[in-house]
C-alpha cells in the first residue's frame, strides 16, 4: 500500500510540473529575446536573426505589430492575426521592456516573453 501511494504521489508531483519551465530557461529565454531586440533597435534587420527560428529549445520569432511574421519557423511570410487571432492579441501585449503572456496554441498553453522595439517589431520566444 505504502509503494503505490508513493507512485501515486510521485505521478501527481511529476505532472503538476508539467509545462512548466524552470527559472534558469526562463531567464535563457528573456536572455534571448532581449539580446535579439537590441540588436534590432541597433540596426539590425530582423532577417538577420532566421537561424534563430530553429533554435531548440526555444525557437524566436519575430512579428511586425500587424502580425507580419518576419522570422518563425514555420509562419514566415504569414500573418499571426490571421493564422491565429488569440496567439496575435496576446503577443502585441509586448512592452517595450518585455513582459510574459499566454495563449492557446494548437490546444497547448503557451507562455511567452516577447519585447517591442523602438523599431516596432515584437521579439518572442517561449514555452
Amino acid at each position: 500500500m505504502k509503494n503505490c501511494f508513493l507512485i501515486f504521489l510521485v505521478a501527481v508531483i511529476g505532472l503538476s510540473f508539467t509545462g512548466v519551465a524552470p527559472a534558469a530557461d526562463r531567464d535563457a529565454i528573456k536572455a534571448q529575446v532581449d539580446e535579439i531586440a537590441v540588436a534590432i533597435e541597433g540596426g539590425k534587420p530582423a532577417t538577420d536573426f532566421a537561424e534563430a527560428a530553429n533554435r531548440k529549445p526555444y525557437y524566436i520569432y519575430i512579428m511586425e505589430e500587424n502580425g507580419n511574421m518576419l522570422v518563425h519557423p514555420t509562419l514566415t511570410g504569414e500573418n499571426l492575426k490571421v493564422k491565429a487571432a488569440p496567439a496575435f492579441d496576446a503577443v502585441v501585449q509586448a512592452t517595450m521592456e518585455g513582459t510574459w503572456v499566454k495563449y492557446q496554441w494548437k490546444g497547448a498553453e503557451k507562455n511567452a516573453y516577447v519585447r517591442k522595439t523602438k523599431t516596432g517589431v515584437i521579439v518572442g520566444s517561449g514555452y
